[in-house]
């Protein structure tokens, strides 16, 4: 399967799924309209909506409700992009402004809500009690991952397992919620559906590894937004918790320092430093062990170009550079 066919081979599914997504940012209120389309209208590979469609045709689910499980996820991630971008006063997303960027914090932070509240409308339209128990426990585990990364801002004492919880909350959580709601809406076998909870959850593990990787080792243009930003708001991601942990003393104490202060009047010496100290290559080795333990978890799955295309998805997310 070449790079990118595991968006053909549901492709007018995603057509379907777009137009879904029109219809249901419609409010009587213009700016949510016009805020809601900006966001949705960024691009984004859309993997969370993506790995709904594949699990549930793997699982032999094709209807209109899967569809609108998609677009559901889809709005999900979309209010949390946009609480997100307004706590890290982020101001570039996707290559071009975010929205608290163009319109200011308040009218962001409410779309979102008015996202939130639109996904779980379409929650309620879908009528599946054991969907809605995945999505809204998902929900409550993201805030609660945020607020755990919030709580370790500047905080240079923090510890590779808590990076993990907190990545698995905020980023790990909507992939799982994806696959395991396609399987429950598919009315998967106990095994099935545990076993694509697991994917997920290993994918956006391996997704998010890369994502703090390339903060360090991308570049703006290609990762369309700031480079160095999780420094820049004192996060500790995994390159620069191993390069304190298993760096010189000197490269542990430019980097200590640099979470402490926040900022990027240091960047090129942290980049220098973490990629001396073997952080990046340590990084990028875990991403690359969670997605095959992902990949190992469709044997659950029967053959189909479905599951072909899910472990395309998971190769593709390990060796993007952006």
């Amino acid at each position: 399967m070449q790079p990118q066919a595991f968006y053909r081979v549901v492709a007018d599914d995603f057509t379907a799924v777009d137009g879904i997504i029109r219809q249901q940012l419609v409010s009587r209120v213009p700016l949510v309209e016009k805020i809601g389309d900006y966001i949705i209208s960024a691009g984004g590979k859309r993997l969370r909506p993506l790995l709904v469609l594949l699990c549930g045709k793997a699982l032999g689910r094709d209807d209109e409700q899967l569809r609108l499980l998609a677009a559901t996820i889809e709005f999900l991630h979309t209010a949390t992009l946009l609480h997100d971008d307004v706590v890290d006063m982020s101001d570039m997303r996707r290559g071009r402004s975010t929205a608290n960027a163009q319109w200011g914090n308040a009218p962001s932070v409410l779309v979102g809500d008015f996202l939130y509240s639109r996904s779980f409308e379409m929650m309620v339209e879908l009528g599946s009690m054991p969907v809605m128990k995945i999505l809204s426990k998902a929900t409550r585990v993201i805030a609660e991952g945020e607020v755990l990364q919030l709580s370790k801002i500047r905080d240079a004492s923090t510890t590779e397992d808590t990076y993990m919880e907190v990545i698995r909350g905020k980023t790990a959580m909507l992939f799982e919620a994806s696959t395991h709601s396609a399987a429950a809406l598919a009315g998967a076998s106990e095994q099935q559906s545990e076993a694509l909870r697991t994917f997920g959850d290993h994918l956006g593990v391996a997704f998010q590894l890369v994502d703090d990787l390339l903060d360090y080792r991308g570049d703006a243009t290609t990762l369309g937004k700031n480079v160095g930003d999780d420094l820049a708001e004192g996060k500790p991601t995994l390159p620069l918790i191993y390069t304190m942990r298993e760096g010189t003393a000197e490269q542990a104490a430019l980097v200590r320092q640099a979470i402490q202060k926040g900022g990027i009047e240091n960047l090129e010496s942290i980049r220098n430093a973490v990629e001396a100290a073997g952080a990046l290559d340590y990084t990028a080795q875990k991403a690359r062990d969670f997605a095959e333990r992902a990949i190992a978890c469709l044997d659950a799955l029967p053959p189909s170009d479905y599951r072909d295309a899910l472990v395309e998805l998971s190769r593709f997310a390990v060796a993007r550079t952006h």
